[in-house]
């Protein structure tokens, strides 16, 4: 008599992590202040800091969590900061230049 064959155990589904919903305000910087909305009825996504009163919206998709939100909240902070940094680089070499007559050119 021959063995029977045993069967394969099923493969166990992994389980993803939960993404966080809560974080900290990059203005006050003050830990679980920040929390996200997502209106997908309107599809816009809203994170607000309840300390600072802070907030930020954005256009959003069906896909979109939390934490997509608060990412494009500090990208936006770190685009305008960035902005600001080179604005005042600028400012610092600039170097006004004498105007000169056509007269003096001769």
């Amino acid at each position: 008599m021959g063995k029977r064959k045993s069967r394969a155990k099923p493969e166990t589904k992994k389980r993803m992590d939960k993404l966080d919903t809560v974080f900290s305000c990059p203005f006050c910087n003050h830990g679980t202040s920040v929390e996200c909305r997502i209106d997908m009825k309107n599809l816009i996504g809203e994170a607000s800091c309840r300390i600072c009163q802070e907030s930020f919206s954005t256009v959003i998709t069906a896909l979109t969590e939390a934490i997509d939100i608060y990412s494009e909240w500090i990208d936006e902070c770190e685009r305008v900061n960035h902005l600001d940094d080179d604005d005042e680089d600028q400012d610092e070499g600039f170097v006004p230049r004498k105007r000169v007559s056509t007269s003096e050119w001769d």
